[in-house]
């Protein structure tokens, strides 16, 4: 009876051992889930809001109305450029097509 005794108590110790050690264990991986999970939050608005891609507006064709003058074409293209709708490279451009027509 004593041996049976001395079991039970080893079993239970062992039973309540193991059941603390399994809590400390989740305690510890509930706390490292929530700081994942904390910084994912954290980290998603920057991604987010990180930078917009701006697309460039599309560059104007050549004149649809053939019958502008050069001069009313120059005008029109350096009111583009002005305005900030054509780079200087663009406007370069179609100033030498204008020119060249």
């Amino acid at each position: 009876m004593r041996a049976a005794v001395g079991t039970a108590v080893v079993a239970g110790t062992a039973t309540a051992v193991s059941g603390r050690v399994r809590r400390r264990q989740d305690r510890r991986y509930q706390t490292q889930a929530e700081a994942e999970a904390y910084e994912q939050q954290q980290c998603a608005p920057q991604q987010q809001y990180a930078q917009p891609v701006m697309e460039a507006p599309p560059a104007p064709g050549p004149a649809a109305v053939p019958t502008m003058s050069t001069v009313e074409q120059l005008k029109e293209l350096a009111a583009l450029h002005a305005g900030g709708v054509l780079t200087d490279a663009e406007f370069a451009t179609e100033k030498a097509k204008i020119l060249a027509s």
